[in-house]
């Protein structure tokens, strides 16, 4: 009798359990453009610094990278949970199209004279070294965003 009950309840859990599998283009689209994240853990007492390291010297950098058409956006987010142990500030950037890798010789080194210009190679090379003192890249992924259709 036990084994015939067994039975009965595999046989539920297989039937019940067939995946239903979704379409491309069909329940859900993929959207143009993508987002890197960057995970960055940082320690927990040094948050407030490294957030004011990131507005001068890497917002200046994001902002030209709108102003040129490579992004479209971008955010810093902070873990409500910093002890965590895991990345605790991600970055994130919004970029239009993959394109956007592409080099681009005269695009790069103009983008890097205007950088320059704006952040003294001194003052950026300082708080890059002020970083590495308390932060360190836990990972680096690519996401596309996807709609789901109606």
């Amino acid at each position: 009798m036990k084994s015939f009950l067994f039975a009965g309840v595999c046989a539920a859990v297989l039937v019940s359990a067939v995946p239903a599998s979704a379409k491309m283009w069909t329940d859900y689209a993929p959207q143009k453009g993508y987002w890197e994240i960057t995970y960055v853990k940082v320690d927990p007492n040094k948050i407030d610094d490294y957030l004011t390291g990131l507005k001068s010297v890497w917002v200046p950098g994001e902002e030209l990278a709108k102003k040129k058409g490579l992004i479209d956006d971008y955010q810093v987010m902070v873990s409500a949970t910093p002890l965590s142990g895991g990345a605790n500030v991600i970055l994130c950037e919004h970029h239009m199209s993959f394109a956007s890798m592409d080099p681009d010789k005269a695009r790069d080194q103009a983008m890097e004279k205007e950088m320059e210009a704006s952040i003294p190679k001194t003052k950026s090379d300082a708080a890059v070294a002020g970083f590495d003192k308390y932060r360190s890249f836990v990972g680096d992924d690519i996401y596309v965003p996807v709609d789901f259709t109606k």
